[in-house]
């Protein structure tokens, strides 16, 4: 079995971020690290985040940090990954793309502790930089130009130290003096060496400079002294002219200003309701710089933003007060960016993340802590109290999704759409949504407004071609034309020119300034009001098709005459040819005029006989036949599109000018064949199925590029991205005819009509491939199953360490009830808030041994939840199944629910044992009713049915149980597992056990015996998060490590276990060390690079092939697809081979070692790399095709048809 591995939806999770200046000029870009993907974002002039580019660098990105030469006008990127290098690259805006500029080796491959990459921070002037290793290791590098201005860098120097433990590390700014960094340091060769653990209780955190002597080169230790041991984190502080210098130590608790001489702190202000030995810690900062002022944004564990700024002497620079002051409180970040254009972006931890504006700056009176006013008491610092409130500082103008982390994935076809739906319960606490995804994009709706019948066409056109923006949006009807102008508001004319007692077959500019109505009786030219031309149609005869562009009209009449008109430099519409062909013309289309050409040479013409010809208008040999292509069923509408030559710009990739001719047939197939420029002739045909109506084909712009959109049985968008041609469905209704739109309001939309409507929409988020619809949760989603035969989902919920909702609801009363006791005194200056969004505050903390955890019964059609059970006394649920048993008929389908008491992880996972509940569906399965409760002696981590009875694995025990009046029957158990059973499936009498460590058991229960044995098992311990059964003896799983893989039992020990009459009981109670008497056999290995947390067989296209879809901890999606043929596995495994060596990632990592970075990759092609073959240069793209003896058109094909297969 091969494997085809292509992702789906990239990683939406962010583990770092860093701003500057990268693309030249005045606009700042934001870079973000997503795992394995670097990513360069920029706010558009409406606050949208535009993504402009999104690179797969086959590593893990650690670290980044951006920095400037001085003198220079853009900046560079430095990527700390775990390539064991450094790289440096710089983004080429003509290629849109991150071009290396230096990939210094230093180290092994892999996030190692000795080996650099986890920290990096550059000399504020971008003279040095320094990348430090968890542990010993910090190299320096020396930054400097060349006389040809270019970037050069030293050799490493070293700055190590063993036995030390780095937690933080920043670039010191001080001006021009020799470059300093600081780090927190903590050396622990002492704790080493006490084997009573004495010495690692007083181990203690240093706050260390390090200076790089310029003149020596040569890197030391300027000083170091103790810091508070909760120091977690620095923060550079401006120097030179601008300010003091020096570093923010962020403690626990406290901030810290620490210079050489001096040191100041503050509290950092608390929430009141948060328990008392809970400490403070801040987990992100971001600096703002303007001229002379500064000012710094931390933000804490629990979500709140504290401003901190530092009060100097501007003469001798001394700081005289540090003052930390409550901001605004929004979700807890990874990484925060403020950008001089007064955008805050907030990559966040879990959930979506955010683009803010400034509203202000912070400098209203608030709850504020000084270091001036800090007072000590007995019990210690004497603490400040702040209550969290709505958003004042800020406002959220833009939202990026995000999945991360996702729990568990299904994918059904519950709204019975022409595709399945995945169903994505993810997020953490209060953030937690259950996400449906469905294959498209997102379409926004600008406006919708009734029309005064059922329009057959719309257009839109503008007056002029010089004009930016539409004149008329132009509406057919049955035996009328409505003619709507298009200005502050869109209202019906009658002084147009345009003839409205009779139907419209086209609407269109003519020349620079003139219209054109075309209809059944003829062809309306209007030049102005006074100066309308019509030429009317021969005899009887009328129009039924038409094609044209801005300068070339041809209409085809019935009976099968075509006529071509073309405009000549006076601006007339002139009769040029005729010709007769065999039978009714089906659809028409003109290319458009290329650049600097007086006409377009192609007519397309689409006949009944299955057939569409290339017909030639250049004068020479006008209206001749070029070339013809037989199809499977006739053509009802073509579309000639131009592929601009171009060299990238901000969608990637080189492309030679060529015109393509989309074909939509009758049969719902979208034909694209490639027109070649001198001959005509037609080659590379791709069709692609798009739904069951005849699609029709009209020409937009996306994003100033001409784009496809076919209208089927739902829309479709064709628009080239980064370099690849995607063909994508849009999430709307069923829609009739469209045409591009713009006004000032929508610079690029669309106005469609369907029904009795019009309607106008922009399409959203180019480039991915689900649009998303969110269900806000309660808690965390641990897992979720659907019900077998309603169609409802029932999720489980738990999280730790907070409040029950009744509790919090308690709290609130008894807070407000205080608040309004305060009223009473002073009823003017408070007024009564309305409480604020758990989301965006959090749930209180408690103690962590509590727990809260509820069961909820979800209608996704309708976005409701029909049953919520909160579960009380410190219970919570982990596991969850459906249930037939075989005795009890008059229950039906029951729930199990696994559940865990008084669960404690610390010092070492135990707990008071835990309850297996079974619950009936009742209100036809819309609610839950409670039938019994049955103690057990663990928890139960996995709940599976099994031949009409309940299998659980409670922690090394395998059990099966059936159904008691009271209580749940032990029937069989086993309890020879090696750790923690995660997973159970069962297929016929055989059962799949998942251990937590020790990967796969195959068990056989023999009901005559009533007993389980397992009789294989897998030679390698797999740590695993996620599995999946594929067929009788194969089982697919991931690892905590981010590796799939698939296991087997070989064929001939399978026949042997079925044939033999003791089931391989035998062999099994010789034991051969410990394990099973067979051993299964690793088929599949591929190193995904993400922990994947959940995995299901589907198909996600109309009559496609099952492919494993799976979801992982970053919140991406991807596939594996099954290869049908060897040709294919062939051929895509050698382009994946000269992709390896044209073409090596982008920060310095083997591809090969990173797929096989555990263990060695095995028969599955990476679909993330041979997919980077169109953003390749020409030149190397045609190298490639010719080694594998295609051309580059061809090897597009297949990629194109591959992904076509999947999604």
């Amino acid at each position: 079995m091969f494997l085809y591995s292509l992702t789906l939806q990239r990683a939406t999770g962010i583990v770092c971020a860093c701003y500057g200046n990268f693309i030249g000029g005045k606009s700042q870009e934001i870079v973000i690290g997503r795992g394995k993907i670097l990513e360069l974002l920029r706010p558009d002039d409406n606050g949208k985040l535009q993504t402009l580019l999104a690179v797969e660098i086959f590593g893990v990105v650690r670290s980044l940090a951006q920095f400037r030469l001085t003198g220079s006008h853009k900046d560079y990127l430095v990527v700390g990954s775990d390539s064991g290098k450094i790289v440096i690259l710089e983004y080429n805006r003509d290629r849109n793309a991150f071009d290396p500029v230096h990939k210094e080796t230093f180290g092994k491959s892999g996030c190692r502790r000795i080996v650099p990459g986890q920290f990096l921070s550059v000399d504020p002037k971008g003279r040095a930089v320094m990348i430090a290793a968890t542990e010993k290791q910090k190299l320096v590098y020396v930054l400097n130009r060349d006389n040809a201005a270019r970037l050069t860098i030293s050799s490493p120097l070293e700055a190590h130290k063993s036995h030390t433990v780095v937690y933080s590390l920043v670039g010191v700014d001080c001006g021009f003096e020799n470059p300093m960094f600081a780090a927190i340091e903590l050396d622990y060769s002492d704790a080493d060496q006490d084997a009573t653990g004495q010495a690692a209780l007083e181990a203690q955190k240093h706050l260390t400079f390090y200076e790089l002597d310029l003149g020596l080169n040569h890197v030391v230790r300027k000083w170091s002294e103790p810091i508070d041991n909760g120091a977690n984190m620095l923060v550079t502080v401006p120097g030179g002219a601008d300010g003091p210098s020096g570093v923010l130590v962020c403690a626990d608790n406290f901030v810290i200003y620490k210079n050489q001489s001096q040191e100041l702190r503050a509290l950092i202000p608390r929430r009141a309701d948060l328990p008392a030995d809970r400490g403070v810690l801040v987990v992100s900062a971001a600096t703002h710089r303007q001229k002379s002022v500064f000012f710094f944004l931390l933000q804490t564990e629990y979500g709140d933003v504290f401003k901190v700024t530092l009060s100097f002497n501007d003469t001798d620079m001394v700081v005289t007060e540090l003052k930390i002051k409550y901001f605004d409180t929004f979700p807890v970040t990874s990484a925060m960016c403020v950008l001089k254009s007064g955008f805050l972006f907030a990559a966040s931890e879990f959930g979506n993340h955010a683009l803010y504006q400034f509203q202000g700056i912070g400098d209203d009176p608030d709850v504020e802590s000084s270091s001036a006013t800090l007072e000590e008491t007995e019990d210690g610092f004497k603490p400040i109290f702040f209550q969290p409130r709505k958003l004042k500082n800020l406002i959220q103008i833009d939202e990026g999704e995000s999945l991360m982390p996702i729990m568990d994935m299904k994918i059904a076809n519950l709204f019975e759409e022409e595709t399945p739906q995945i169903f994505v319960a993810c997020g953490r606490g209060p953030r937690s949504t259950l996400r449906i995804l469905r294959p498209g994009l997102a379409v926004s709706e600008m406006a919708v407004s009734q029309l005064p019948g059922v329009p057959s066409a719309v257009w839109t056109v503008k007056k002029s071609v010089t004009d930016e923006f539409d004149a008329y949006i132009v509406v057919s009807f049955l035996n009328a034309t409505l003619v709507l102008s298009i200005g502050e508001t869109v209202e019906e004319v009658s002084d147009s020119g345009f003839l409205d007692t009779t139907p419209s077959l086209q609407v269109s500019l003519l020349g620079d300034d003139s219209l054109m109505q075309v209809y059944p009786n003829g062809i309306r030219h209007i030049r102005s009001l006074v100066r309308i031309n019509e030429w009317k149609t021969p005899g009887k005869k009328t129009i039924v098709k038409v094609g044209s562009n801005r300068m070339q009209v041809v209409i085809g009449l019935s009976g099968g005459e075509l006529i071509y008109f073309e405009m000549d430099p006076t601006g007339q519409l002139m009769e040029i040819e005729k010709r007769e062909m065999s039978g009714d013309v089906a659809c028409l289309a003109i290319g458009p005029v290329p650049e600097g050409r007086q006409r377009s040479r192609f007519l397309a013409v689409g006949s009944y006989d299955n057939t569409i010809r290339i017909l030639s208008l250049d004068p020479n040999d006008c209206m001749h036949i070029l070339s013809v292509q037989m199809v499977a069923s006739p053509p009802e509408s073509l579309l000639l599109l131009e592929v601009q030559a171009s060299t990238g710009g901000e969608d990637g990739a080189v492309y030679p000018a060529s015109v393509f001719l989309n074909a939509g047939l009758q049969n719902g197939v979208l034909l694209r064949t490639e027109v070649d420029m001198v001959t005509g002739q037609l080659s590379g045909t791709r069709t692609r199925f798009l739904g069951l109506r005849a699609p029709k084909l009209f020409a937009t712009s996306v994003r100033g590029r001409q784009a496809l959109l076919c209208l089927s049985s739902r829309p479709w968008l064709g628009y080239i991205h980064q370099g690849h041609f995607l063909l994508t469905p849009l999430s709307y209704e069923t829609l009739e005819y469209a045409a591009s739109f713009s006004s000032d309001q929508c610079a690029e939309g669309v106005v469609a009509v369907a029904g009795e409507a019009l309607r106008v929409f922009t399409i959203e988020r180019l480039g991915e491939t689900f649009n998303q619809t969110s269900i806000q949760l309660r808690y965390t989603p641990r897992k979720f199953i659907l019900h077998p035969k309603r169609k409802f989902l029932v999720l489980i919920e738990t999280d730790q360490g907070t409040f029950t909702t009744e509790e919090r609801e308690h709290m609130s009363r008894s807070a407000a009830a205080q608040d309004n006791g305060m009223m009473e005194i002073d009823n003017q200056e408070k007024s009564e808030e309305e409480p604020m969004p758990d989301e965006q505050y959090g749930y209180p903390k408690t103690d962590s041994r509590r727990w809260v955890s509820c069961i909820r019964v979800l209608d996704p059609k309708a976005a409701a939840t029909t049953c919520l059970l909160e579960l009380q006394e410190n219970e919570a649920a982990f596991s969850i199944c459906c249930v037939n048993f075989h005795d009890n008929k008059n229950l039906g389908t029951v729930l199990a629910v696994g559940t865990a008491k008084d669960l404690e992880w610390w010092p070492k996972r135990r707990s008071m044992g835990g309850f297996i509940h079974i619950y009936r569906f009742v209100e036809d399965g819309r609610s839950l009713e409670l039938v019994h409760k049955t103690p057990i002696d663990g928890v139960p981590t996995a709940l599976c049915q099994f031949q009409g009875r309940l299998l659980a694995g409670i922690g090394q025990i395998l059990r099966i149980y059936d159904l008691g009046k009271r209580k749940l029957l032990r029937k069989c158990e086993n309890k020879n597992f090696p750790n923690t059973i995660t997973s159970i499936h069962s297929y016929g009498d055989r059962i799949y056990v998942g251990d937590i460590q020790e990967s796969f058991h195959y068990v056989k229960y023999r009901r005559d015996e009533n007993q389980l044995y397992a009789f294989a098992d897998d030679s390698s311990p797999r740590w695993l998060t996620a599995s999946l059964h594929i067929d009788f003896d194969t089982m697919a799983a991931g690892d905590k490590f981010g590796n799939l893989f698939f296991v087997r039992l070989p064929q001939d020990l399978s026949e042997e276990i079925e044939d033999d009459p003791t089931g391989g009981k035998i062999k099994w109670e010789q034991g051969r060390l410990n394990g099973a008497p067979n051993k299964v056999e690793e088929i599949i290995q591929f190193h995904v690079g993400e922990v994947v947390t959940c995995m299901q067989k589907a198909s996600l296209i109309p009559g496609g092939g099952e492919s494993v879809i799976y979801g992982t901890v970053m919140g991406s999606v991807g596939a594996l697809l099954p290869f049908s043929s060897r040709e294919d596995v062939d051929f895509f495994s050698h382009l994946e081979m000269h992709m390896r060596q044209e073409h090596p990632p982008l920060c310095g990592r083997d591809h090969m070692a990173f797929r096989s970075a555990y263990f060695p990759v095995k028969d599955v092609i990476d679909g993330d790399l041979c997919e980077q073959y169109p953003t390749l240069p020409p030149d190397l793209q045609r190298k490639i095709a010719e080694e594998l003896d295609r051309t580059p058109g061809e090897v597009m094909k297949k990629l194109e048809d591959i992904r076509n297969r999947i999604i």
